[in-house]
């Protein structure tokens, strides 16, 4: 069948890479194409659904009256249609750079860059994506019908318009999810149709779906983000196995809203409360509802060289030059201004103790001032002095560094590979970080100690706050300029999904759902609605805007079926025409199929390229 447009969503092949429940998924599928052609053989299926390989496409020609009068102000629609080309051609060549520069890299690399690149990654199925869980699903089907009906709409809309007659209309699906959605127009009245008049038909799909985007985008940065806030209390994002935390029985989205009955306002008054609290026994309230005791422990949550400290992920801390310790700063307090401490390290083994020195564990950078000093580059580096001022702390030495000034001549002292050293650093130009001069390192950010970071609890903090002041609530930190322009936010929001398993981010964020709801309240002008219902709400805004921005980007790619390959095809045409030679419709063939080969290649290398050349 050859549909006039065809408005695709990309879905993932999943990889079976023993996966029971994937298997299974496989498994239904085959039972369910054999039960689609046994109907077919048999000549059960309504004449209004047709069958494209297990898909089942769903005709019909009602519609078709009100798209007549829709269409009567056909100037308006022309301009509006005509500006849509202008936008389409600017995102083909933008999605043709982007594909062949994304494949180029992969296949660059023998193992694949991204999680994103794994073919179970590309775009919308809920639960089996890595960035999409299934409590996203209602705000994802509802974002991707919206998308689907205003991308046909606009086509059959623009039929009208040029005087294109349509023979029905429909969507494609399989089994109960939709694929796609289609316009059929009649071959006969499109072939007379003008090729301007074609060319904004099929430019109408991507304007209408990138149109629906800024109001989305707009409505959810404005009034009902605006109505969200922050629930009171520490965000739990992540428990650490084995951790005081996950023995007491504390849980991923639960909040932490007291410690020993003193309230626990935000992320940033837990480790406060913590650190006030008297004894290793705290009664922790969670979610304001419930609370459980938790003995505290200085714990390893994460360890940038333990090749330097001998510490593991999950070790605990218990004691310093022989003092008890269980927070950071009975650590620093029993360290005193010692560069080397005895640490006793409760591990799974059994207890040890460890000569480790403190300090602030850095990367010797190439070509910078610490390594012209006569540090070798790219070595690890425990600073434990800044110009004669002890530094026992990532913090320590960023607030000493941060009060020099380029040109400065200072003493950088410290344990590199077991010894200690000592260079004498001329500081480059002044650095963006500290707002001092230029050292010349790497940090490990959040290894505060030897480039290990501790948790008395064993939890890692959901920054809610942060993903609600993108979306354009809260209070939390900005991610620079870019996040404060309309076009910036909308950016960022696009990543969110996806910014955990790129490891942009610490967590993803797929819409107020999956458990992360309990974070935020309903307030403000939308308060009156309630939580669920204002979190629905901003829900089906997110996904409707990402669902339609990503509709609209693909659409524009330049092969067929898409609407891209037809924009690129009428375009080809347009230029021929005006070329002083005697053009074929077999010169523009030749045109459309390289660009269309040369995508589908593309798409094909970045996805299974890196897979392909690692085996």
């Amino acid at each position: 069948m050859d549909y006039g447009s065809l408005a695709f969503v990309a879905l993932s092949v999943p990889e079976l890479y023993g996966s029971e429940v994937l298997t299974w998924v496989v498994i239904g599928l085959l039972l369910y194409w054999a039960g689609v052609i046994a109907l077919e053989r048999a000549d059960l299926l309504p004449e209004f659904i047709g069958t494209q390989g297990p898909m089942l496409t769903f005709h019909t020609k009602r519609g078709r009256a009100l798209l007549d009068r829709l269409a009567r102000p056909k100037r308006f629609w022309r301009a509006w249609a005509n500006l849509g080309i202008g936008i389409a051609l600017v995102v083909m060549v933008a999605m043709f750079a982007f594909l062949l520069i994304a494949a180029i890299g992969a296949l660059s690399s023998p193992q694949p860059s991204s999680a994103v690149q794994q073919p179970r990654n590309v775009l919308v199925i809920p639960g089996v994506n890595d960035f999409l869980p299934l409590s996203a699903t209602p705000g994802i089907v509802f974002g991707l019908l919206v998308g689907l009906v205003v991308h046909e709409g606009g086509h059959g809309l623009l039929c009208r318009v040029e005087d294109i007659d349509i023979d029905s209309m429909g969507i494609v699906m399989l089994a109960i999810v939709p694929m796609g959605a289609f316009v059929e127009p009649d071959q006969e009245s499109s072939k007379s149709a003008s090729r301007g008049g074609r060319t904004r038909m099929f430019a109408a799909g991507v304007t209408n779906n990138f149109a629906i985007t800024i109001v989305a985008f707009a409505l959810l940065f404005g009034p009902v983000v605006g109505s969200i806030g922050l629930a009171p209390g520490a965000a739990v994002g992540g428990v650490a196995p084995d951790s005081p935390a996950a023995a007491a029985d504390i849980e991923p989205n639960d909040r932490i809203t007291a410690i020993n009955g003193e309230p626990v306002a935000d992320n940033d008054a837990l480790e406060e409360r913590i650190e006030a609290a008297e004894g290793n026994q705290l009664a922790v309230e969670l979610n304001g509802e419930r609370t459980v005791d938790v003995e505290r422990s200085l714990l390893v949550t994460a360890t940038a060289d333990s090749s330097i400290t001998g510490l593991q992920t999950g070790d605990s801390i218990v004691a310093v030059n022989g003092q008890e310790v269980a927070t950071e700063t009975e650590f620093l307090e029993a360290l005193g201004e010692d560069e080397v401490a005895t640490l006793t390290v409760e591990t799974g083994d059994g207890r040890e103790e460890r000569e480790v020195p403190i300090g602030a564990l850095v990367t010797v950078a190439e070509d910078g001032p610490l390594a012209d000093a006569g540090a070798p580059a790219g070595t690890n580096f425990v600073v434990t002095s800044f110009d004669g001022e002890r530094t026992a702390t990532q913090s320590e030495l960023n607030e000493l560094v941060g009060e020099t000034d380029p040109g400065d001549q200072v003493t950088v002292a410290g344990y590199l590979q077991g010894e200690r050293v000592e260079y004498e650093v001329t500081l480059g130009e002044r650095s963006e970080t500290t707002g001092g001069g230029t050292v010349g390192y790497l940090v490990y950010p959040g290894s505060e100690i030897s480039g290990v970071s501790t948790q008395a609890l064993g939890i890692q903090l959901y920054p809610a706050d942060a993903y609600l002041s993108v979306l354009g609530g809260g209070s939390g930190e900005s991610f620079g300029a870019l996040s404060d322009s309309f076009l910036g936010k909308i950016g960022i929001a696009l990543m969110l999904p996806i910014a955990g398993v790129i490891e942009a981010l610490p967590y993803n964020f797929a819409g107020f759902a999956g458990g992360i709801e309990n974070f935020y309240q309903a307030q403000g002008p939308l308060g009156a609605l309630g939580d669920w219902p204002l979190f629905a709400l901003a829900n089906a805004l997110f996904w409707t805007g990402w669902i339609n921005v990503q509709l609209g980007f693909f659409n524009c790619i330049p092969a067929f079926p898409l609407d891209g390959g037809h924009i690129l095809r009428t375009s080809t045409e347009a230029v021929f025409s005006r070329l002083p030679i005697d053009a074929t419709r077999g010169m523009v063939r030749v045109v459309t199929t390289s660009v269309g080969l040369t995508m589908l290649v593309s798409f094909i290398a970045m996805l299974f390229g890196p897979q392909l050349l690692a085996g």
